[in-house]
């Protein structure tokens, strides 16, 4: 069991790129600054040692993973601390140790998923059988939101399908991803994983490398885009989860204080930096003001702080650049008119980068806090009168990865989700991820899935076997 003290020591040196706190805007470790020659050295070790790894039986690679996970387990609160630290969630609530325990959750989902092989056609005269074989490598290029959470869905079913794994974390939060393959390395083959802390070069270079028979990135549309470009000469497979801009609908019949608290967390969760969190909400005329003043009492009446502190529920931004986006449109809103029904006050002296709560009416859907994603803990709440409306309005955009319905009557929220364009939608929840639940986007949002069987499939190379 790793102490944060030693488990920090395991990842840092003493001379690399600083490591900033965003709750004081000081750095408090230092990060390896891995080389293209390091990358290298890692694909040629990956190499060596996936075919040992590909050669083991299913049964086999399962059984090293359930080991991984216990060890992740047991030094549970010493990642959650160093995840507090570096990305500012708090350690309550669904902060820090609900991500670690979403780590150790996917690791043994991942392992308990069944995918056997598939007869597609057995009629007597022709018999074929669908497998999925090992890619080779994997690289994996992974954000600074939820950094040990989603390296957890790129490494677990690329290392269960029997593949090798090269990873690149964000360099604002190289060190919980370092730390968790630290743990998981532990019943690995040597060199079958390895996770480089460096700058987008490196990105670029994982891209655009011949080794990678797939690459998985989690982050903006334009890396995305860019990604798919540098890769484009190899025919590299690509799963890519590019955010969103999620809807939600709030249809006439529900009762407000009841959805209230869903969706506060639906669209603050981790302050809001959430690909799909709810980042714009359509209420109907009749419930709106109800809506409105229910949600202000619940977000008003949460607790915002630095992540290390267990009253806190709300952290501070990740980086001083995103504070910057979320403060931007706010002004603008304010600016159009907007009306800011709680918070949109930040004190720009304070150490760290916190920016409160804040909900904000009476905007147009032209305005950029609607049409742009803001990744931060500012709200605009948008007023319909006609449904048709409303779904009108949901669908505009590039963006495709979430959305919610919120009603009393589940028969007719569905009937309202079937019309939203997106790969997930939600009835009076937001962002209620499942391990088992495929989960992916449409239109701008990327595409490929990710979780579950199909998680699975993704992360192999499909082979029929006539006869």
């Amino acid at each position: 069991m790793e102490t944060y003290e030693s488990l920090l020591a395991a990842v840092s040196v003493e001379h690399g790129t600083p490591v900033i706190d965003p709750a004081t805007g000081q750095a408090f470790a230092h990060a390896p600054r891995a080389t293209l020659d390091d990358l290298e050295q890692a694909i040629l070790a990956a190499r060596a040692a996936q075919p040992e790894w590909a050669a083991r039986t299913d049964e086999e690679r399962r059984a090293a993973l359930s080991a991984a996970a216990d060890e992740v387990e047991a030094s549970a609160e010493a990642l959650a601390q160093l995840i507090a630290r570096e990305q500012g969630k708090p350690l309550s609530g669904p902060g820090a140790r609900f991500e670690v325990g979403a780590v150790v959750g996917w690791l043994r989902a991942t392992i308990a998923t069944p995918l056997e092989p598939e007869v597609v056609v057995d009629d007597g005269q022709a018999k074929a059988t669908v497998y999925y074989r090992p890619i080779g490598l994997v690289g994996a290029i992974g954000p600074w939101n939820w950094p040990a959470m989603i390296a957890t869905w790129q490494f677990a079913p690329a290392l269960r399908m029997g593949n090798g794994v090269v990873m690149k974390p964000s360099e604002y939060t190289p060190l919980s991803v370092l730390a968790t393959a630290h743990l998981v390395n532990r019943h690995l083959p040597e060199g079958l994983f390895t996770v480089l802390a460096g700058d987008r070069e490196l990105g670029e270079a994982i891209g655009s490398h011949p080794a990678f028979g797939k690459v998985t990135f989690t982050g903006s549309a334009r890396t995305g885009q860019a990604i798919m470009r540098a890769s484009a000469d190899n025919l590299t497979r690509l799963t890519l989860e590019l955010g969103g801009n999620d809807p939600g609908i709030v249809l006439p019949d529900v009762d407000p204080k009841a959805i209230a608290e869903g969706l506060f967390w639906g669209a603050f969760i981790n302050t809001g930096q959430t690909c799909a969190a709810l980042k714009r909400l359509y209420v109907h005329e009749d419930v709106y003001d109800d809506v409105v003043q229910e949600l202000a009492a619940i977000a008003g009446a949460m607790p915002m702080g630095p992540g290390t502190d267990e009253q806190n529920v709300l952290g501070p931004l990740t980086t001083e650049q995103q504070f910057g986006v979320v403060d931007r449109l706010v002004e603008d809103a304010k600016a159009r008119g907007g009306r800011v029904v709680l918070g949109g006050d930040p004190d720009r002296d304070a150490a760290g980068w916190f920016y409160p709560a804040t909900l904000i009416d009476g905007l147009d859907d032209d305005a950029d806090l609607v049409r742009e994603e803001q990744f931060g803990p500012a709200l605009p709440i948008l007023k319909y009168a006609d449904v048709d409306d409303a779904i009108e309005r949901a669908n505009r955009g590039d963006a495709g990865l979430g959305a919610s319905v919120w009603s009393s009557d589940p028969e007719r929220a569905r009937e309202v989700a079937a019309r939203i364009q997106a790969g997930s939608v939600w009835i009076n929840s937001h962002g209620t991820i499942h391990p088992m639940a495929p989960f992916g986007g449409v239109k701008g949002s990327g595409y490929g899935l990710e979780f579950g069987v199909e998680g699975l499939k993704a992360m192999g190379v499909p082979q029929v076997i006539h006869g």
